[in-house]
């Protein structure tokens, strides 16, 4: 797919937003651009700046163009080239959990997949606070595209 492909769905206690997009680079390419933190805002306009080291176990401090909130999320269930998590928030009260995905297709493209799952008690007094995350969806991976080509 040359434009990225959003889907989104709104439930009373979860909420998800998904994007997909063919990349002409190899995932090693574009897992590089995912996992280095300083250089994030050199390519990606929905970031300002991530703070800390894109790793197993470590606590990020993403900075996002808006808002003065910084997003705190952990980084696990990395397998470099493939896959990664970021998940912030406390459960059963507020979770966000977004999955990059890499899946390397037979003629040297890739296919970026990301997806953000938010969920909990507290998502109903938020939700309407929250943004549309399609468009910021869709934006992330045009920059990744761009960046990776």
């Amino acid at each position: 797919m040359t434009e990225p492909s959003i889907t989104q769905s709104r439930g009373v206690f979860s909420m998800s937003c998904r994007v997909a997009l063919t990349i002409p680079a190899a995932a090693a390419t574009i897992w590089q651009l995912l996992t280095d933190a300083s250089g994030f805002p050199r390519w990606n306009s929905t970031v300002t700046k991530v703070e800390g080291q894109i790793r197993e176990g470590e606590r990020l401090r993403v900075h996002v163009p808006g808002t003065a909130r910084t997003f705190t999320p952990r980084v696990s269930g990395v397998v470099p080239n493939q896959r990664m998590t970021w998940t912030g928030g406390f459960s059963p009260v507020f979770k966000g959990v977004r999955t990059f995905e890499l899946r390397p297709l037979g003629d040297g493209s890739t296919e970026f997949v990301m997806e953000e799952r938010f969920s909990g008690l507290m998502l109903p007094l938020v939700k309407g606070a929250m943004p549309d995350f399609g468009p910021v969806f869709e934006r992330y991976a045009t920059d990744l595209k761009r960046a990776a080509a």
